[in-house]
């Protein structure tokens, strides 16, 4: 089951907070770019009121921000924001996993293989080319926050925290031989949830994690971020 903020969008905000949050995400709104509340109304053909009310939701998920004496805009990808990020990630992901190893039932953890050989079935993971996951029920680290069974764990990774770690895994994601690495990576953190070793799937997410940022760490120094 998908997390509230993942499902259908019911009003006109939930509409075009779901536009901007993938056009943010994959970088057709670019990082750092100013926010234009005039352009948004005219591009998503809104009223000022439900545009202000999706973009203060954006705003609470930390893909824009306000500065003073110069407006709203999308949030940067750097090295300082990264760590910062992946360091929370590292120690709530590592324990979503623990949890995960007591609370998700065998149905859950069958339907995470089968989801993982789909991943697998991809040409560009097959290739090592890429490993690009889709956002909700099609995220490896999305099926297993949720078999957290943890509301507070879920709320922070899967609404608060989201979709800015999808901005930095998307535009700064996995190519060449990070691919296999990480695949093989989730199938061990998979395993140690099927065997119900809490403390070892915790440690081998936090090490995959880490791998992650030191992976975008390097294209972030390479592009002077």
């Amino acid at each position: 089951m998908q997390h509230p903020s993942l499902r259908s969008p019911i009003t006109a905000a939930d509409r075009v907070l779901l536009e901007i949050q993938r056009a943010i995400v994959e970088g057709e709104i670019a990082p750092g770019s100013k926010i234009s509340e005039p352009e948004l109304a005219k591009r998503f053909d809104l009223s000022r009121a439900p545009l202000r009310e999706a973009l203060a939701r954006l705003e609470r998920c930390h893909l824009i921000e306000r500065i003073p004496n110069a407006g709203a805009r999308v949030v940067k990808l750097s090295t300082q924001g990264l760590l910062s990020l992946y360091q929370l990630r590292e120690t709530l992901e590592g324990m979503a996993c623990r949890l995960a190893a007591e609370h998700m039932a065998d149905n859950e953890i069958a339907e995470l293989r089968a989801l993982l050989d789909q991943h697998l079935n991809t040409q560009r993971v097959r290739e090592g080319e890429s490993y690009y996951q889709e956002a909700g029920d099609l995220d490896f680290h999305y099926r297993v926050i949720l078999g957290s069974k943890n509301d507070y764990l879920i709320n922070i990774l899967c609404d608060e925290l989201y979709y800015l770690v999808r901005m930095y895994r998307v535009q700064l994601g996995m190519n060449g031989p990070r691919v296999s690495r990480a695949f093989d990576e989730h199938k061990a953190i998979l395993n140690a949830i099927a065997n119900r070793d809490g403390e070892l799937a915790d440690l081998l997410m936090r090490r995959h994690i880490a791998a992650s940022r030191r992976n975008i760490e390097k294209q972030l120094e390479q592009t002077g971020t």
